[in-house]
């Protein structure tokens, strides 16, 4: 059940409860967290389920003096009441217009269609890369163009953001899922425009 609603507030932008349905408010988004498979009671989602997530992000564990700061400060849910808003509601969303404004050249197109492409052919990736991702890689690399203030997408955009956005979809040709070195053989296999 919690699959399922995850799914449908990702994909439809709502939620289902006891037969009743409500749409989410705008913006929202959804992050998810796994757990390691080797857990008792953990499971790993299907390649079709991995596919909706735009990115995923591993955040390994916190440097000394920050894990310091952790255990020697106040609760983090109490901290959560008194956190203030960086934006608001409507100007995250002006943001989100600017970053569909950013220009995207028919040759970065092209170097997206050759990564997808070789994703899914020469044997070292068991299943290539959907157009879902391929449109997520377009999306996340504007993004990375308007946070570095710029108004068109670079190469190096694509390159920055291809192994949070490829990683958790990439597998090797016997099922392995090593994301950082399966994404830079991809960036590696594909000549830049």
């Amino acid at each position: 059940k919690a699959q399922s609603a995850l799914l449908e507030a990702m994909e439809e932008h709502q939620v289902t409860t006891e037969g009743e349905t409500r749409a989410l408010p705008v913006p929202f988004f959804v992050i998810a967290t796994q757990n390691p498979t080797q857990q008792v009671g953990t499971f790993p989602l299907p390649e079709s389920q991995l596919d909706r997530f735009l990115m995923r992000i591993a955040l390994g564990y916190p440097d000394t003096q920050a894990e310091r700061m952790l255990l020697a400060g106040e609760d983090r849910r109490e901290m959560i009441a008194h956190m203030k808003p960086l934006l608001d509601p409507a100007s995250l969303l002006a943001a989100q217009h600017k970053v569909s404004e950013v220009f995207v050249a028919e040759a970065l197109l092209d170097y997206v269609q050759a990564l997808i492409a070789r994703s899914r052919s020469g044997g070292r990736f068991g299943a290539g890369l959907s157009p879902r991702a391929g449109l997520a890689l377009v999306h996340a690399s504007r993004a990375w163009a308007f946070l570095a203030g710029r108004s068109q997408v670079l190469p190096e955009d694509v390159q920055a953001v291809l192994p949070a956005v490829a990683g958790h979809r990439l597998r090797g040709p016997s099922g392995e899922a090593d994301a950082d070195a399966l994404a830079q053989a991809l960036l590696a296999d594909v000549a830049i425009p």
